[in-house]
């Protein structure tokens, strides 16, 4: 069984291989002082036919800047939540979204849809959303490193809602897809509720919509109901679209 620290390794990897760790990997070892004949453990494989799982692996050189495995046995295991869950929320301010994303990665979410709403606070240049993008992808590796997950969920780039909408519509669904959008009109649906239906129970695939601060605008919960987002409420009290969205991802997990 595999044992030891988890580092993420986006290389083709198969028992009985040695190589030098990626770049990311190898300062994660060094950092953590291993040494020849340390265990480790590797997820992120691009083998087709070892693609999920991990590998149980052993430190077999340190150099100053690299870092030599052997890798041994696969372990098919996996700990991905019972249904595909994509989250799309309006970033919140502040760190917060650093700590949406650890914690959605914990929670077993599969993608992150950062978007740019009537109310976001935060408002990002091309070359800061892309230095954002790079930041929270590297955060989920890590939360995947900690709590055992062995696929990365991906952190697609950040968008205007309204492009986000135009993306969505040009795709037919699948079947077993749904949509929600969090939304504090009296018509809504206990969320809750909703997972007990059998809708709720039968669906593969949930994307779940949450605004920044504030909510969604009117106009923009509107449109997304006519887009085919159902409504959800989360109960009575009124959460933080963070604290909100990471309900949401419980309930549907």
């Amino acid at each position: 069984m595999p044992a030891g620290p988890r580092f993420y390794c986006p290389v083709p990897l198969a028992p009985g291989i040695t190589l030098d760790l990626p770049d990311g990997a190898a300062r994660h070892v060094q950092v953590l002082r291993l040494q020849p004949g340390g265990a480790i453990t590797l997820f992120g494989s691009t083998s087709p036919q070892f693609n999920g799982g991990e590998f149980a692996a052993t430190v077999t050189a340190m150099g100053r800047q690299s870092v030599q495995v052997l890798v041994a046995g696969h372990d098919p295991v996996e700990r991905e939540a019972a249904r595909v869950l994509h989250l799309a929320i309006g970033i919140p301010a502040n760190e917060r979204m650093d700590w949406l994303v650890e914690k959605a990665t914990e929670l077993g979410v599969a993608t992150i849809q950062p978007l740019m709403t009537e109310r976001t606070v935060v408002r990002l240049d091309a070359q800061r959303a892309a230095r954002k993008l790079a930041h929270w992808q590297s955060i989920a590796v890590a939360a995947c490193e900690q709590c055992g997950r062995n696929r990365v969920p991906v952190i697609h780039p950040v968008l205007p809602l309204a492009r986000w909408y135009q993306l969505r519509t040009s795709v037919p669904p699948a079947q077993e897809s749904v949509a929600l959008v969090l939304s504090l009109q009296p018509q809504s649906h206990d969320l809750r509720e909703w997972t007990g239906t059998i809708q709720g129970q039968n669906a593969q695939s949930v994307t779940f919509l949450c605004g920044p601060e504030g909510g969604l605008g009117r106009a923009e919960e509107t449109l997304a109901i006519a887009g085919g987002h159902l409504p959800v409420s989360l109960g009575a009290r009124v959460l933080r679209s963070e604290t909100a969205a990471l309900a949401a991802l419980t309930l549907l997990a």
